[in-house]
C-alpha cells in the first residue's frame, strides 16, 4: 500500500553509514520503510524530550531525530539536517546511535 500522506519535511540527499545499512540488511529492513516512517512524524522510540524536540523542529527547521530499534535489538538512527534560509533541508543520515 501506498502512502498518500503528504510528507511533513523534505529529506535533502539520503546517504546511510556502511554499519546502518548492514543492520537494515542483517534486520530485512529496507531503509524506504523507515524513511517513510520518519517523514511522515512516526520518530520511533524517542524520550519526551526528543519528542518536543521534533514537533518544534517540525516548526522552526531545526534538526529532526528519529531512533528505531529493529528485530535484532539494534537502534537505528535517522537524523535530517536543519533546513537552510530557504527552508530546504540538505541531507538524511541513517547511521548507528555509536556512529554518531
Amino acid at each position: 500500500m501506498t502512502n498518500t500522506r503528504k510528507p511533513l519535511f523534505t529529506l535533502g540527499q539520503v546517504c546511510g553509514t556502511p554499519g546502518a545499512l548492514e543492520q537494515l540488511a542483517n534486520a530485512q529492513v529496507a531503509p524506504s520503510d523507515l524513511l517513510d516512517k520518519h517523514v511522515h512524524g512516526d520518530f520511533g522510540e524517542l524520550c519526551e524530550e526528543d519528542v518536543e524536540a521534533n514537533e518544534q523542529a517540525l516548526k522552526d527547521g531545526s534538526r529532526i531525530l528519529s531512533s528505531y530499534r529493529l528485530s535484532t535489538g539494534q537502534k537505528v538512527w535517522i537524523i535530517t539536517e536543519a533546513a537552510d534560509d530557504h527552508g530546504q533541508r540538505a541531507a538524511t543520515t541513517l547511521l548507528l546511535p555509536e556512529e554518531y
